[in-house]
């Protein structure tokens, strides 16, 4: 059995009507399955004006707008309608790969270990740790309890870091996790997009140290912590400017408590990497991330990191030579520890510049096609137990 043997269901929460980390890497999935001739078949909810342009076939499934305050701009899936169920029947998969553990996926498993197909769930963010910034901590241990049933009814799981594998397994989530990591577009994201004459148009010196945020303006990436980190510089008067990159439904909270910082919106393509590269420092304190793509596409265009020391960024920084890793906690030693970390970027030219080259030249390492074969290394490993197993 090889690739072009594969019939893969793909069931995606977000596949491509909102940009972000974990829908552009399951596009780009799909675009080397399809043209390492394997047969694929997407199913998530389908909106008037989506943000891109699906990648392979996409079959709409029932959705409403998602019921938490500020995220209306994502949909939840419902399960999988009378169209969609005969839709699936007709193509027949002889792998279901469910993305999002959503009602959709939960009766895409419920389907596939009624016809015996194997599961394979790939983890793109940490969603136990949502809760606590909508004010519902204490719903976490049922939300990790749930998760752990649905994940350890799959076959098995990819997950895109060790950092994450390890969180995974100590959760209990599952035995059989494997690493589908992410690549990089180094055509996009490169030191040398760096642009002067676009920093000084958005109110950048030449000699300003500019500390970088680049995402969605949700409180789950952390901006809180982003924001009291900032502050702190500011009492101990270290130089710095700050530089936003991206928008969402916090971008007015996160404008308040950044007076004097430069919002440039979202980005895309090559607007995205000069954006990035005009930086000096990048700064990402989400706990959220399983990998954090804006963190490897901050070491490519040669930018120092200052991260939490949590999944995702734990695989990738290098404390102390591609950047800094901070233990994240709930209380203010998370952000003063930030801080402590940021202020030597900003003021010590040279190590500054150390570390960004480092961070450059290990993001090398990420080929999207070598990363996405690991994938189907995956898929064809569940076809040949299960056959095995009949």
């Amino acid at each position: 059995m090889d690739v072009t043997d594969l019939r893969i269901a793909l069931f995606s929460g977000n596949y491509n009507y909102t940009r972000d980390g974990a829908n552009q890497a399951l596009n780009r999935l799909a675009d080397y399955l399809l043209r390492q001739g394997a047969a694929l078949r997407v199913y998530s909810p389908v909106v008037e004006k989506p943000d891109f342009k699906p990648t392979g076939d996409l079959v709409g499934v029932p959705n409403v707008r998602m019921p938490v305050k500020g995220r209306g701009e994502y949909r939840l899936p419902l399960g999988l309608d009378e169209k969609a169920r005969r839709d699936l029947a007709a193509f027949a998969p002889n792998l279901i790969h469910i993305a999002s553990p959503d009602p959709t996926g939960h009766a895409a498993l419920k389907w596939a270990r009624k016809q015996d197909v194997p599961v394979l769930a790939s983890v793109h963010t940490r969603f136990e740790t949502y809760p606590r910034y909508y004010g519902l901590a204490f719903l976490e241990p049922a939300v990790e309890a749930l998760l752990r049933r649905f994940y350890n009814r799959c076959d098995a799981l990819v997950a895109p870091s060790q950092s994450q594998i390890d969180e995974l397994k100590s959760q209990g989530m599952h035995h059989d996790i494997t690493i589908w990591s992410r690549g990089v577009d180094r055509e996009v994201f490169d030191p040398s997009r760096r642009d002067m004459k676009w920093r000084r148009a958005n109110g950048l010196d030449d000699d300003d140290v500019a500390i970088v945020f680049l995402g969605r303006l949700v409180m789950e990436k952390g901006l809180d912590v982003f924001a009291d980190a900032i502050v702190e510089l500011r009492k101990r008067q270290v130089p710095h400017k700050v530089l936003v990159i991206g928008d969402g439904p916090a971008r007015s909270w996160f404008e308040k408590a950044l007076p004097g910082g430069t919002f440039v919106g979202f980005q895309t393509g090559r607007n995205l990497g000069r954006a990035l590269a005009s930086g000096d420092i990048f700064f990402n304190p989400s706990i959220t991330e399983t990998f954090g793509n804006v963190t490897l596409e901050a070491m490519a265009c040669g930018l120092p990191v200052v991260a939490a020391g949590a999944t995702g960024a734990a695989s990738l920084v290098k404390d102390g030579k591609t950047g800094r890793l901070v233990p994240p906690s709930k209380t203010d030693a998370f952000s003063k520890g930030c801080a402590e970390a940021l202020a030597p970027y900003c003021t010590d030219d040279a190590l500054r510049l150390a570390h960004g080259r480092a961070g450059e030249i290990a993001a090398r390492a990420y080929s999207w096609d070598a990363i996405n074969q690991a994938v189907v290394d995956t898929y064809l490993r569940l076809l040949g137990q299960r056959s095995a197993a009949r």
